[in-house]
């Protein structure tokens, strides 16, 4: 059953092989760390996590690089504005470290909170500035670059396949832009390094061939992708908006550096939308992980309705949406909770392989799930055996609640009772008190819909 997926690059499903044998190299664009990462963005991560398990459960070894960007990210897309850094500084009267420091970490703990496994690498943008600058010098040399005022710049007329990626033609691309042209030559030529603007205080600016600046936002990620996963590698991840810009332009450094694409898969989500339009500030509906779990949800009810749409269609959030899939989730664990302990297998596991390996059909695959839920022909042995396989891609952590046939001595469930009635007074202060003692007695007690649920834990 091979893996077939659909490949940006060349527009089609693909079957994927690896370019060296069962090892797999994969990068995927990740958080501009000026800000916390709202749930838009959480689908593209969830995404590469769940085709990063997906190759591992097709028996590949992974090795998963994700940048972090905290620096060379403009306000707008098309080499204008100010470094997002520079804007967080402003805003919070703290140093660009400190504010690139305080949002990864952010970012991190919501990375945990989905199950997302952690990347081999993190590299960050400001740690690989030599590395920025010799790929330009070889994008330079190569005769793809140009000096202007500001700045110096790909010159994309040099690349006949600029805009493979979108499909549009580079005269095509340039007759749909409205961007004020000033010393560029052509519309879509890109930065590949700005030069510090006079009066601007010289944190994240570096000395360079051309003098002091800092790097453009695309050469970050062909620089460190190279670095850390060779040429070619495997796979490229991100989002759809990542497809006219940004990663046309990764491919454009690629060739005029080394001659040829870095990435021979290119893979994209779709758009998440809220209430069925677009999420903005202005709209005051850009939400957060945080606050998700501050409205009362768990966060995996959020992977689980990410889990239930293809990722190359639109997935519209809205908070009723959000809680059908917590019930789903709760129920799932309530039913796996009282099935035995996992031994065999079920007849599902094939159908299973072939919806995921059929460029990650999530939705199909969780159908799958169901209907073996509800198959009271097999033994609960057998459905665990094989839901615990699932759940490697789905990454639910089902796992938790595998029955392990214990007891409940009589002073714990007199201990969640208390506690119970101390909730029911918001005596959170109590309850808090006494889930700490039944913390000692080696259980520890969960609040659902369906009310506490007690677990072992030695």
């Amino acid at each position: 059953m091979s893996l077939h997926l659909y490949n940006t690059l060349t527009h089609k499903l693909e079957e994927f092989q690896s370019i060296h044998g069962k090892q797999v190299g994969f990068y995927a664009c990740g958080p501009t760390v000026y800000w916390f990462t709202h749930i838009g963005n959480m689908r593209a991560f969830l995404f590469a996590d769940i085709l990063r398990r997906t190759l591992a459960y097709n028996d590949y070894a992974v090795k998963f690089v994700m940048n972090i960007t905290d620096v060379g990210h403009l306000t707008d897309d098309e080499d204008e504005g100010e470094d997002k850094m520079f804007v967080a500084m402003r805003r919070e009267g703290k140093n660009a470290y400190e504010i690139a420091e305080f949002y990864t970490q952010a970012f991190m703990k919501d990375l945990e909170m989905l199950h997302i496994l952690p990347a081999d690498e993190y590299p960050r943008a400001t740690q690989h500035i030599a590395e920025q600058i010799k790929m330009i010098e070889d994008i330079e040399r190569n005769g793809f670059a140009y000096r202007t005022s500001d700045g110096i710049y790909f010159d994309t007329a040099k690349l006949p396949s600029y805009g493979v990626l979108s499909g549009q033609k580079a005269e095509e691309k340039q007759a749909g832009i409205r961007v004020e042209m000033k010393e560029k030559k052509n519309p879509t030529d890109f930065a590949l390094w700005k030069f510090a603007p006079e009066g601007v205080q010289r944190e994240m600016q570096w000395e360079s061939p051309w003098g002091v600046g800092f790097p453009g936002w695309h050469i970050e990620c062909t620089a460190m992708s190279i670095k850390y996963l060779g040429q070619p590698f495997d796979i490229h991840t991100g989002g759809v908006d990542h497809i006219a810009v940004h990663h046309e332009n990764e491919l454009a450094q690629a060739v005029g550096c080394c001659g040829a694409y870095h990435a021979r898969f290119w893979m994209h989500n779709e758009f998440l939308t809220v209430d069925g339009g677009r999420m903005a500030k202005s709209l005051g509906n850009i939400y957060t992980m945080s606050q998700l779990v501050e409205k009362g949800f768990d966060p995996l009810a959020f992977r689980y309705l990410v889990l239930g749409a293809h990722y190359r269609t639109k997935l519209n959030f809205t908070f009723e949406a959000l809680e059908a899939a917590q019930n789903a989730l709760h129920k799932l664990q309530d039913i796996a909770f009282t099935w035995d302990y996992p031994k065999g297998s079920t007849g599902y596991e094939d159908m299973f392989l072939e919806a995921v390996n059929s460029d990650l059909n999530t939705a199909k695959a969780l159908g799958i799930l169901w209907e073996m839920v509800n198959d009271t022909t097999l033994p609960s042995s057998a459905k665990m055996a094989s839901l615990l396989k699932f759940d490697k891609i789905f990454g639910l952590g089902i796992e938790e609640f595998v029955n392990r046939s214990f007891t409940i001595p009589d002073v714990v469930l007199e201990l969640v009772e208390k506690r119970l009635q101390a909730r029911s007074i918001k005596d959170f202060m109590e309850s808090d008190r006494l889930r700490a003692i039944i913390e000692t007695h080696g259980f520890t007690v969960e609040d659902t819909a369906q009310g506490p649920k007690i677990k072992q834990t030695r």
